[in-house]
């Protein structure tokens, strides 16, 4: 699970030539103008946005459109120099950083401004007011691994510290300030059972579904056995994850890749405190398969496009050799 990312690095080119400077920015870089919503939310980390504006603006209002491109501010940089564009200044945003907080967003915003001396504001006035030696805490509830606009942010808190000077202390003081915010988080139980023993494949699967809906921290894992029926002990593979998620939502996500179709490639169940949770106490399905299929419309719906197409390649081959 990510709780914290950097975002895009945001640059303003002041020049005379405008036009000259972002015909040669979209033949250098390849790139074309988009929106500036569409740049931000199509950003990753440590990209760059960069807006060209005449030389005489002072504010660093962005404009309606902006270049978003695919490398970090350095090389972007470098570049402009090397290659002697008509810039006549340049000036550079706060540096943001991202923060998933799931709930109690304004209690979240108010704890990191207290906790670092910062100013809650809105992500608009934040990058208006902040400067390049200030920090910008974003936050928001969606996963950090997902394109995150400007709508996306809740809030945003100014900080006018360096920002390594705040990221260091953020990374050590993220588990008390979530601790704070939620205080009920639960650790469950997951085991894996595979009678064809295809045990890698079903645990990578596993695992991309944990870490690309972000379901909770990995705190532990290993071999164990189990024993379906007495005198009966069979190899599971277990591991405990902590989570701010309903169990009965992992429960619910995981049986979307228990099967596919009417085929079963491995048993998978969840205990919360000792208690394994029933796949009847899910909701109202006539069968294991109407949940299954319930299950993986629900993880196709919310997967990323490169995990989703992974999880398709590995299934193909699990399924291919339960047919043979």
């Amino acid at each position: 699970m990510r709780v914290l990312r950097f975002g895009p690095s945001i640059i303003f080119l002041r020049t005379p030539h405008r036009e000259a400077v972002k015909a040669a920015i979209s033949q250098v870089f390849g790139v074309e103008e988009m929106p500036t919503d569409a740049a931000i939310r199509n950003s990753s980390e440590f990209e760059t946005i960069v807006f060209v504006t005449d030389e005489w603006k002072k504010e660093t209002i962005p404009p309606e459109r902006a270049f978003l491109l695919g490398c970090h501010a350095p090389v972007v940089l470098s570049t402009i120099v090397n290659r002697k564009l008509p810039v006549e200044k340049v000036h550079v945003e706060g540096t943001l950083i991202l923060m998933r907080v799931p709930d109690k967003v304004q209690e979240g915003l108010q704890l990191l401004a207290k906790k670092y001396g910062g100013e809650i504001m809105d992500i608009r006035t934040a990058f208006d007011e902040g400067e390049a030696g200030d920090t910008i805490i974003g936050v928001t509830k969606k996963k950090l691994n997902s394109p995150i606009g400007p709508e996306d942010i809740e809030g945003a808190v100014l900080i006018r510290r360096d920002f390594l000077e705040v990221y260091r202390e953020l990374t050590l003081d993220v588990p008390v300030l979530l601790l704070k915010l939620m205080p009920e988080w639960k650790e469950i139980t997951i085991k894996i059972y595979d009678t064809d023993k295809r045990y890698e494949e079903n645990i990578e699967r596993l695992m991309m579904v944990i870490e690309d809906l972000d379901l909770g921290f990995v705190v532990g894992e290993g071999w164990d056995w189990d024993y379906p029926r007495p005198f009966m002990r069979v190899p599971v593979y277990k591991l405990r994850l902590l989570t701010w998620e309903d169990p009965m939502r992992v429960k619910f996500l995981l049986k979307g890749i228990e099967y596919v179709g009417y085929k079963r490639l491995c048993d998978i169940d969840v205990f919360l405190e000792g208690k394994k949770i029933h796949w009847t106490s899910l909701g109202k399905y006539d069968s294991k398969f109407e949940l299954a299929k319930a299950a993986r419309e629900e993880l196709e719906k919310n997967l990323s496009e490169d995990v989703l197409e992974r999880l398709r390649r590995i299934e193909e081959v699990l399924v291919r050799e339960v047919e043979d």
